[in-house]
């Protein structure tokens, strides 16, 4: 019997093993899937010797939150690559 993902968006960061002006290059993706899931679902679409870390997890009681997503039109499973942000290792997350 196959496991479900649930309906939780989770915000996964990527720290590439390629850097830029000596700093790590890091990337923010979601994931719609259980937090359990999301980290080795994003794994599994960035190149080998990229490190993951589990950054945050959506209420999805917030409907604000949950409606900025779903723009993204994700099925259960599916991780995206988040447009870069100015700083990931300063982006203090919090859950939703």
């Amino acid at each position: 019997m196959a496991e479900s993902f649930g309906d939780a968006f989770t915000l996964v960061e990527v720290t590439a093993d390629i850097s830029f002006a000596g700093e790590p290059t890091q990337q923010l993706w979601i994931a719609l899937a259980k937090p359990s899931q999301a980290v080795a679902l994003v794994r599994a679409a960035v190149p080998e010797g990229w490190g993951s870390r589990l950054l945050a997890t959506i209420d999805p009681l917030n409907e604000d939150a949950r409606k900025a997503f779903e723009e993204l039109k994700l099925e259960p499973g599916a991780v995206h690559k988040l447009p870069s942000i100015v700083n990931v290792a300063s982006y203090r997350p919090r859950v939703l």
